[in-house]
């Protein structure tokens, strides 16, 4: 490959200097990208050892944060990049610098392969799994390349260009009985095919499916446990089942008619998950927001945070055995959603944001509403504490139980809470702000032992400096628009729609036919609810999303169970699972 000189930014970076120097003309460092990092193309022959320098300097690169794959077949603007009919990318974050990279390895459509890095990031697996599921690229040396979100007996490669979109572009589908038969018996486990005994001297062991319908598996999630009485000798997560091709989606629906399709990722998190999106598509579109929108923005999703978190306390109490706390949470829930209603006009999934702002401005007496939810919450946290975490037998269940350190937290890709539970300060509100995030006064509740029990403890926590955001929204929110005065904000203000005949056609075209972005790549990366959330979008100057990759944080959380719940016991599992805090949507997607 022909080397470019790299952009300022890319010159000041170690890992590109560390590349550079390894491998010299092999590496090219695309010069103008629009995702916040360099990104660097190299041959398959270098990958290996490329992620693995990254991962030992000194700022280590530590985190495999991201791993896909693009079907470049159909692009028509790849001006100056590499010849490529399939591109996999690898995105890592260093938490020590604070900084992210990304390594591109061009393939041709007749030799798609590239060698396993599971040796190096052990959350590849999934990853890897995933890209050969979507896309038939083979990862060599993989040590179970299977599909992974779609049925064993699926045909094809879904988010390759050439497999059908739209049901019906498919074959009536029925479902026979000899059919139903054929799919259960795809799915029965083969322990054999995991690399796992069926016995052990004079023991033998027990396969249980614990899911996919299960309430402690909080959604349609299956795990098989290999057992040695209560003892998990070793288990497999099974995922997919509630897959619904959100990312092939996003190829075909505009930029604007996607914004409610990311409220159902993860579904507990509302306006949240517009946020990276919008985010992703303003840099492409190169809208800046007025302060107004900025802190809207934040005000909503803190109170997402809020009724997840909430969410999540119930349900994970529940899970140890404790009925009552989630009937008083879903009551304060209700306390949340009532405000949320009351400025959105929606409760779960309002799809409120908009590209370059929001969808209408506050209400009158939002601000009543919201001092109100905020008086209310502080008393009912110290509630919940003493309560619950102050609880002997909820010490007893979660004290210790599937601990892991920060180095293995990074290892697994995992982020958010989970993260910050083992002492790590990363906060990506306070690390690399956005939307207006350095204009606020809060804490980042860290943990210590990166147990079962702290996982828990961190939300409440997390609960009260977010209501302390709210206070300061409330307080301060700013005067102006609640869209920005720009070309390609979607819907135009309705106001100047009504005087100006060119705001008329511009909303008639937007709305009808969609915003036309310029052609770029950009990423937009938020601290969700669950962890860190991405939305990685190609456009290639047309009304849809060439390519849109989802990165969300449950994926990752749940492929590190088997490597923590060995020797561990039924019932610690129990209430590991619970003190993830996952949907099964934001997994799936």
């Amino acid at each position: 490959m022909r080397v470019a000189s790299p952009s300022s930014r890319s010159e000041a970076d170690p890992g590109v200097e560390t590349l550079m120097q390894r491998f010299g003309d092999r590496v090219w460092v695309e010069p103008d990208n629009q995702t916040g990092m360099p990104v660097l193309w190299l041959d398959r022959g270098g990958l290996l050892e490329a992620l693995a320098a990254l991962r030992d300097l000194p700022a280590s690169f530590a985190m495999l944060f991201d791993l896909s794959a693009v079907d470049e077949r159909l692009r028509d603007h790849r001006e100056g990049l590499p010849a490529a009919d399939f591109t996999v990318f690898y995105q890592l974050l260093s938490v020590a610098s604070n900084r992210d990279v990304m390594l591109k390895v061009p393939l041709d459509g007749a030799d798609l392969e590239v060698p396993s890095c599971v040796e190096v990031f052990p959350n590849a697996a999934w990853y890897e799994r995933e890209v050969w599921d979507m896309f038939g690229i083979r990862f060599t040396g993989h040590p179970h390349l299977t599909r992974l979100l779609m049925p064993p007996t699926w045909q094809g490669h879904p988010l390759r260009k050439d497999h059908a979109a739209r049901a019906t572009e498919f074959d009536p589908y029925t479902l026979t009985v000899a059919g139903q038969r054929r799919e259960q018996e795809a799915l029965r486990f083969d322990p054999e095919a995991w690399g796992m005994r069926r016995q052990r001297e004079d023991t033998e062991f027990m396969f249980l499916n614990l899911g996919p319908n299960h309430p402690s598996a909080h959604g349609a999630f299956r795990i098989i446990l290999q057992l040695d009485g209560e003892e998990i000798v070793d288990c497999v997560p099974d995922i997919g089942y509630h897959h619904r091709g959100a990312e092939k989606m996003a190829e075909r629906q505009t930029w604007h008619s996607f914004i409610p399709y990311t409220d159902r990722i993860d579904y507990t998190g509302g306006v949240m998950n517009n946020l990276p999106y919008v985010l992703a598509v303003e840099k492409l579109a190169g809208i800046e927001v007025p302060a107004r929108v900025a802190t809207i923005r934040v005000m909503m999703a803190e109170l997402f945070r809020i009724s997840s978190h909430l969410l999540f306390l119930g349900t994970y109490l529940q899970d140890l055995g404790a009925m009552s706390p989630v009937f008083y949470t879903f009551t304060d829930r209700q306390k949340a959603y009532e405000v949320i209603e009351a400025i959105t006009g929606f409760r779960m999934h309002p799809a409120w944001y908009r590209i370059g702002g929001v969808a209408q401005d506050l209400p009158r007496g939002w601000d009543t509403l919201m001092q109100g939810f905020v008086d209310w919450m502080p008393k009912r946290l110290r509630e919940y504490e003493r309560a619950m975490m102050d609880n002997a037998i909820v010490r007893e269940r979660t004290r210790d139980v599937a601990a892991f350190d920060s180095a293995e937290a990074l290892a697994w890709g995992v982020t958010g809470p989970n993260l910050r539970a083992t002492g790590l300060d990363f906060d990506l509100r306070k690390r690399r702000p956005y939307s207006g995030y350095e204009q606020f006064d809060f804490e980042v509740p860290l943990g210590s032992r990166g147990d079962a029990f702290d996982r828990g403890w961190l939300r409440i926590e997390e609960m009260r400096q977010s209501l302390r955001i709210l206070q300061q929204c409330i307080d301060h929110m700013p005067a102006g628009d609640y869209k920005a005065d720009h070309p390609l904000t979607t819907p135009p203000p309705r106001e100047r729609m009504l005087q100006h005949i060119e705001t008329l056609i511009t909303h008639f075209l937007q709305v009808s036919w969609g915003p036309v972005l310029p052609p770029g790549e950009s990423l937009a990366m938020v601290e969700a609810t669950k962890g860190i959330n991405g939305y990685y979008l190609t456009s290639d100057g047309s009304t849809t999303s060439y390519r849109t990759r989802i990165r969300t944080p449950s994926f990752p959380h749940l492929q590190q169970i088997p490597a923590l719940m060995r020797g561990g016991f039924v019932p610690d599992l129990i209430a590991h699972l619970g003190s993830i805090d996952f949907v099964m949507a934001d997994v799936d997607r």
